[in-house]
């Protein structure tokens, strides 16, 4: 078996000064810098599609969701009840949730390799910009994710190599309980639980556990608190279960779709984290359990990184880069522990690697605070390069202006993200449904039976008159163009969005509440 690294592993105190001496110091240095570069970033960009349609979907308490399990919708709406409906008040416990994760990598990095490469682990998770920029900052499932993911993995290594049995069992529940958070974040969280049982099955010095009762009651505890999923998905027949399982679509062989996977992965986590990490990933599945530490790692880390990349080969639908990011998490406490090493023995290049790789990520998010402040000309209207990322203020403004709110009882959306970003500019103010059938949340949390007979007003980016005849005259007695209104980016227009009034909304089409009205609330 492997042991962690003695006291005496740690690089000399000459390398650190003053307050920034330690390992412990630096990293709640770091931990203060990240935070404050994440809410300069939270405050840069307006809400994108996915965050507006979270927000809009979590006005009030929902037992679960379409697209995920409850908890970044659950953390939405007491955002908006204690912080405010300002963006940066709706991403702050997104942020404040990504402190306690950079928290957790230097406590799980410690615990397996000693202090240093518990920091380096938390460094290189500041700087991916997947995971220590976006997921750290927007409002995301993968924001709780990562540190339920990281706790169970601590909680599981003082169960796995702590020498106190009888403390073992109280982490064991300590795992069962962040499995369940972390399945509760994002269907990912099965990975968790899985990624423990297949290394106590390889690992013939931790097989005993599997004839004890401490694991299995941390899998009832996971469970239990999984349960408003399973509640919520058997009032709305599993629809969110199907709705995951069939995201890769048909089988359709494509050789070259992982190697395009992999690129974008290393995109999403910088090239200089990704490779080392997937080598050492693969370096430790093939060692196996003879390197414990490094192999519960591998274990913990095999299924999103498997499962959300091999499946590129015969998928007809895109895999998103981001989904094996999770794993990848898992595997930094190794990079860190190689990072720390190169650093003691005095590599002369990692510190520039190293250094010059957080002032890059640190430096991007400043230039795009002070764009964000200058707003210049040239990035303005449509060459404005964050489109999804524009607040709808304007759409709210003419909204008003216009006496659109008495002109129909309600907001017909063309799409679900359109509806998401109505929603978020007007701050719940106004009933919004997305009349597709494509409804997502909305469908399972807005009626349309309840506007029945009222007028209704109809907006889309592309919601072109034959368009609008084709989707709605069947809904309405007649469909009216209204004049369209501008989105503006730095003072000019980036994209219109076409309206129309609908009169009298008379045939609430099942499958704008995704066939489901008979079970609404």
């Amino acid at each position: 078996m492997d042991h962690p690294p003695s006291a005496a592993a740690a690089p000399p105190s000459a390398r650190g000064a003053g307050l920034l001496r330690t390992p412990e110091r630096r990293v709640v240095a770091l931990i203060l810098c990240a935070t404050v570069l994440r809410i300069l970033f939270a405050s840069s960009l307006g809400l994108g599609m996915d965050e507006a349609y979270t927000v809009a979907t979590a006005r009030d308490f929902v037992l679960s969701a379409f697209d995920h399990p409850p908890l970044a919708w659950w953390l939405s709406t007491l955002g908006q009840r204690f912080f405010g409906a300002s963006d940066l008040a709706l991403r702050l416990p997104f942020i404040l949730l990504s402190a306690v994760t950079t928290a957790l990598m230097f406590l799980l990095g410690r615990r397996l390799y000693g202090a240093e490469a518990g920091f380096w682990a938390s460094f290189a998770l500041c700087c991916s910009p997947v995971l220590g920029v976006t997921d750290a900052s927007w409002i995301v499932p993968d924001a709780p994710l990562l540190p339920a993911l990281l706790g169970g993995a601590l909680a599981l290594s003082h169960a796995f190599f702590d020498k106190d049995r009888a403390r073992a069992r109280l982490w064991w529940l300590m795992a069962g309980a962040c499995s369940g958070l972390a399945m509760l974040s994002k269907y990912h969280g099965v990975f968790l639980p899985a990624g423990a049982f297949l290394f106590m099955l390889c690992s013939p010095r931790q097989r005993h556990w599997l004839k004890t009762p401490w694991p299995w009651l941390a899998g009832f505890l996971a469970l239990a608190l999984f349960s408003p999923v399973l509640i919520w998905n058997a009032q709305h027949a599993w629809v969110s279960f199907l709705f995951q399982s069939g995201r890769t679509g048909a089988p359709h062989l494509n050789f070259s779709a992982p190697f395009i996977l992999l690129g974008a992965q290393a995109l999403f986590l910088l090239p200089w984290i990704f490779l080392p990490c997937a080598w050492l990933f693969l370096r430790a599945l093939g060692r196996g359990p003879a390197r414990e530490r490094d192999f519960l790692l591998a274990c913990l880390a095999a299924g999103p990184i498997l499962l959300f990349t091999l499946p590129a080969l015969w998928s007809s639908n895109r895999l998103l880069p981001h989904w094996a990011a999770p794993g990848y998490l898992l595997i930094l406490p190794l990079l860190g522990r190689e990072i720390a090493g190169l650093f003691e023995r005095g590599a002369p290049w990692i510190r520039r690697v190293a250094f010059g790789t957080g002032g890059l990520i640190a430096g991007l998010i400043l230039l795009l605070a002070l764009l964000n402040l200058v707003r210049p000309p040239l990035l303005a209207g449509p060459k404005y390069p964050f489109q999804e990322a524009l607040d709808w203020t304007d759409f709210s403004n003419a909204f008003s202006a216009r006496g659109l709110d008495r002109e129909g009882a309600f907001i017909g959306a063309q799409r679900w993200f359109e509806a998401g970003k109505i929603d978020a500019a007007l701050g719940g103010a106004f009933p919004v449904l997305s009349l597709s059938n494509d409804p997502r949340g909305f469908g399972a949390t807005r009626d349309p039976q309840k506007f029945v007979g009222r007028d209704a007003i109809l907006v889309g980016r592309a919601l072109t008159p034959e368009k609008a005849r084709e989707l709605y005259e069947k809904h309405f007695d007649s469909i009216e163009p209204l004049p369209p209104i501008a989105i503006t980016a730095n003072g000019e227009t980036a994209f219109e969005l076409k309206v129309y009034k609908g009169r009298n909304f008379h045939d609430p089409a099942p499958e704008f509440t995704l066939g489901l009205r008979s079970k609404q609330p």
